[in-house]
């Protein structure tokens, strides 16, 4: 939108200075900031800059109203529209601030907006880190359900907007441990940042966060490589997401724990025979199997640059030994003859990669799918179920179809509230 010198026939004069502060108030402003409050004519602002901004100006003073509420705000705006007039707010006025009311009370070339540093901008400096991939929800009297799905996404970093009266640091303690992830995260909170009382640690994820924290406070989740388990402390199965190490430009990229659960009891692992996991991302679901049938020869086929280390890296987590890991395309390494004669004939076949190439790569492993067979194909749409599916009964394979779709729970004022993972097509033909 371009914004008119003079708009809807009212002067310059006429319009809405809307300057955020940053903690320390009035004092901090720029001297054009500063000037824009000399000269006007009625000023609002939140109730904590109403002794400060009356401490700085000079008598006569002009209008004031200070309230936390926005709409007695604008009423009080709207019944001096021939007045200049100035309103403060707390940082970017325009982030989780009063600039989205004033938005939908005022035309836009009514309202001029002079932010401040938001409260994610301080944080992410305190920290010393940039910030241009993190990502931010608020659980501010909003739904925790956009919490857990961003939690399912693995972002590089995660600042969580908290609410005083309920949706705090416990909280996103709480998701974070639901979505199976405390080991993936370093878990700061930054209390009263800009205040002479701010503090910003880093807390441990096994922990409960202290319950005297100060209202105003936000959590920053730093995604890290988690520290390498015991491997004999460690089910043998269905470990929690967050011990994988992930993909750095692809960090959501692996199958989910209870998904995978499911797909190794589709396997129907024999107590030994190989298993081809092609597609393997991090290798969760191959890596798996070996933990419940160490006699297997697994064979991890992952095309994305960097997927064998992170293969071999997970599976040293986990205290297994996959035969071979190949980082290359899957349907180049069953064309190219590159798998020995000693693992070329699978009894067990999980597909999880391949996207355009799939049926081509499908076509492959039916070829050399060993007598009794099982190959198991997770899907996200109902077209490639059925592009497949044709190409097990034409193979005359028997075919099993199952959707599995999961709610993990995540607190939700004093209860608790199950939030839904994304549902899984699974696919699956056994050679009789």
């Amino acid at each position: 939108m371009c914004r008119n010198d003079v708009a809807w026939g009212r002067s310059p004069e006429t319009w809405i200075d809307v300057i955020g502060c940053d903690a320390a108030g009035v004092d901090s402003l720029s001297s054009h900031h500063q000037e824009l409050l000399r000269h006007a004519e009625a000023i609002a602002a939140p109730e904590r800059l109403l002794s400060t901004l009356k401490q700085w100006l000079s008598h006569p003073y002009p209008d004031l109203v200070a309230s936390d509420q926005p709409a007695e705000l604008i009423s009080w705006l709207k019944q001096r529209s021939q007045q200049q007039r100035v309103v403060l707010a707390s940082g970017d006025p325009l982030w989780y601030g009063i600039g989205r009311c004033l938005l939908e009370a005022f035309h836009p070339d009514q309202l001029r907006f002079h932010p401040a540093p938001s409260s994610l901008q301080l944080a992410f400096a305190r920290l010393g880190r940039s910030w241009q991939d993190a990502s931010w929800v608020s659980i501010h009297g909003r739904d925790p359900a956009a919490l857990a799905t961003l939690l399912q996404q693995r972002p590089a970093a995660l600042a969580v907007l908290t609410d005083p009266s309920g949706g705090g640091a416990a909280d996103v303690h709480s998701a974070l441990h639901s979505s199976g992830l405390a080991a993936a995260y370093a878990f700061w909170i930054c209390e009263n940042l800009g205040h002479p009382q701010e503090r910003v640690r880093c807390l441990s994820t096994t922990d409960l966060p202290p319950n005297n924290l100060h209202p105003l406070h936000l959590v920053v989740l730093v995604a890290r490589d988690p520290e390498l388990p015991d491997p004999t402390t460690l089910p043998l199965f269905g470990l929690n997401d967050g011990l994988y190490r992930q993909h750095p430009d692809r960090p959501g990229l692996m199958t989910k724990r209870e998904v995978r659960v499911q797909l190794l009891a589709d396997l129907a692992l024999p107590p030994q025979g190989i298993l081809w996991d092609l597609g393997a991302g991090t290798g969760s679901v191959g890596l798996e199997a070996l933990r419940l049938r160490p006699k297997l020869t697994l064979v991890a086929v992952e095309h994305r640059s960097g997927g064998g280390a992170v293969i071999q890296d997970n599976a040293k987590r986990l205290g297994v030994w996959p035969v071979t890991v190949i980082e290359q395309d899957i349907l180049t390494v069953l064309q190219s003859g590159a798998l020995s004669a000693k693992v070329a004939r699978p009894n067990r076949v999980i597909l999880g990669g391949g996207g355009k190439q799939r049926s081509a790569i499908l076509k492959k492993v039916l070829a050399n799918l060993a007598p009794g067979g099982v190959v198991v194909v997770p899907l996200a749409t109902l077209e490639a179920l059925a592009e497949l599916r044709f190409l097990l009964e034409q193979a005359g394979l028997q075919v099993n179809i199952s959707q599995q779709q999961n709610w993990r729970g995540i607190p939700l004022a004093e209860g608790t509230r199950l939030a839904p993972t994304n549902p899984v097509l699974i696919l699956r033909g056994c050679r009789m």
